[in-house]
């Protein structure tokens, strides 16, 4: 009986039928990064807007006021007595009735009197010149309530997480395609409701769920595609992530020319009904439905792959070699039991971790302070272009390892000496540190394709979710981490950032080399993979079959 490989060999581990998966897949990386980093645009801070004054809605229409009146009476005054007081977050602390007059309704309490009339705080008053703008327009999240804008993304970072466990484990126990197209329906099915949420209350629960079902999408689209190429065409794991890029790039696009937060909502969320056509052209992983003992549905998936792809399988390919191992309930504990999985998973852990705590981090210390946020948003994701493009270069000939290692030691070095160069020379820091940026996009980009490699068939779904969970702790501790140590010393992110590099780049080291490697199928084919520097590469053949892994 011939192994999996061996029958992917024949039918073609990159040909048309995989191109055509993997472009259609692909396109959920966009709408994914765009939700990931929607709230730049979605929670857009006000151009202006000011605290009302009680009774002064009614006095404006009973005046004829237009808005901008009404702040010149309300804010100038305020201004003039304290000119630190912006009329954003305090008013004076009067009320205007139906006796107040238009021209003049401070008059009654004297000539130059405002300065010296108590304050009060804004609970609920404030008029904004775009009030539907952004959520923090629409639902007050300003001055005293600032803080539930970053709480609107810590709760997409923990539907991420959530959905990490839970629909990672969903692939594995119920089907890749399935799941996917269920978290597909369901990022459409709560982009609609969070963009017509009637309070803030509702817009977090389902963004919280868009976050469970957006992780779905991309982690399960992410699987597929490195589960129906051969072992020498596993770069698509890396390419597919320039189009996570590409999503950084149009997103700026889509906010500009859509002028409201809902519109902006519905046009990243919309899309994903679309991918539920795929449904009649993805089909489910092979390698999966030989886990669970379906071989007859993976051997008829394969004539299928291979008639597509101009070739044909032999007829004495009744039947595909399977795994003897199932694991129809994973759990960490699978993924540590052994030496080589809990090295693995141990390690992979915490360079997700590591990159996404770095990412973020430098993206919002360099981030876009000022100018004009569309065109350095899309600059800022141009950046990430040749991330890929390096990786594509360099991965089939070196290997993923050393890569993998060197992004980290880079990104170390750039970050300490960022943080020790002087500021004067502004061009210099904002290079160097770019190239920290560049260099932790790369190790980014290349823990997605190892982690995939280092878990078995059965595991591997899990494996990436369970690991890649540690990414979306990584996103809601960054901020926390680069304030409060940035008020320490400005410069101290950096160095926990280099430390935290550095400490990655060596513990990478002692991952298994998987270049030109077939995907293990089992825990045991785990264990057998080549981990000294002398044996990268090596190929050994299964003991119970004749493919090589």
């Amino acid at each position: 009986m011939p192994s999996f490989d061996e029958v992917l060999k024949e039918a073609g581990e990159f040909g048309r039928f995989q191109k055509r998966v993997f472009f259609l897949l692909s396109q959920t990386g966009i709408t994914f990064s765009s939700l990931f980093a929607s709230v730049v645009f979605l929670g857009r801070a006000p151009d202006s807007f000011w605290c009302r004054i009680p009774g002064a809605a009614g006095l404006s229409e009973r005046c004829g006021w237009t808005l901008e009146e009404e702040r010149n009476f309300t804010v100038l005054p305020l201004q003039l007595g304290n000119e630190s007081v912006s009329g954003e977050c305090e008013r004076l602390d009067v009320t205007w009735d139906p006796s107040v007059s238009c021209s003049s309704p401070l008059a009654r309490y004297g000539n130059g009197s405002a300065g010296t009339l108590p304050l009060a705080p804004c609970h609920g008053n404030w008029v904004y010149e775009q009030p539907h703008s952004s959520i923090v327009s629409q639902y007050d999240l300003v001055c005293g309530n600032a803080w539930m804008l970053d709480l609107s993304q810590a709760i997409l970072n923990l539907g991420f997480l959530a959905g990490a466990f839970i629909l990672g484990y969903a692939a594995d126990r119920y089907g890749r395609i399935l799941i996917y197209l269920l978290s597909c329906l369901g990022v459409g099915i709560c982009g609609i409701i969070v963009a017509f949420s009637p309070n803030f209350t509702v817009f977090l629960i389902f963004r919280f769920l868009q976050g469970i079902f957006g992780k779905g999408t991309w982690m399960t689209c992410y699987v597929i595609v490195t589960e129906i190429v051969g072992s020498d065409q596993r770069i698509v794991g890396i390419v597919i992530q320039i189009f996570f890029t590409l999503g950084i790039i149009i997103l700026p696009g889509i906010a500009y020319l859509i002028p409201t937060w809902q519109g902006i909502q519905l046009a990243i969320s919309l899309p994903n009904f679309l991918f539920l056509l795929y449904y009649w052209v993805v089909p489910e992983s092979p390698r999966w439905l030989l886990t669970r003992k379906k071989g007859e549905k993976a051997l008829k998936i394969m004539h299928n792959i291979a008639k597509h792809n101009g070739k044909f399988l032999s007829p004495h390919y009744s039947e595909i070699t399977i795994s003897n191992e199932e694991v129809s309930n994973p759990s960490f504990l699978h993924l540590v039991r052994t030496p080589q999985m809990r090295r693995n998973t141990l390690i992979l852990m915490y360079a997700w971790f590591t990159s996404a705590l770095i990412y973020q981090g430098l993206v919002m210390r360099l981030g876009i302070v000022g100018g004009n946020l569309y065109l350095d948003f899309f600059i800022s994701g141009v950046v990430e272009l040749p991330a890929a493009l390096l990786i594509i270069v360099t991965i089939d000939r070196v290997g993923r390892r050393l890569p993998f290692a060197m992004s980290n030691i880079v990104a170390s070095i750039a970050c300490l000496i960022t943080a020790f160069l002087p500021e004067d020379i502004p061009w210099l820091k904002t290079t160097v540190a770019m190239l920290g940026r560049l260099s932790i996009t790369i190790a980014f980009e290349v823990v997605y394709l190892v982690n995939s490699e280092l878990y078995p068939t059965t595991l591997r779904n899990f494996g990436v979710s369970l690991c890649s969970s540690l990414c979306d702790l990584g996103g809601i501790i960054a901020p926390f981490l680069l304030f409060r140590l940035a008020a320490i010393w400005l410069e101290l992110p950096l160095i926990i950032f280099s430390i935290l590099a550095a400490v990655c780049g060596l513990l990478v080291l002692l991952l298994p080399e998987t270049k030109g490697i077939s995907l293990p199928e089992t825990v045991e084919d785990v264990e057998q993979l080549p981990s000294h520097f002398g044996k990268c590469g090596k190929r050994r053949k299964h003991r119970d079959t004749n493919s090589y892994i």
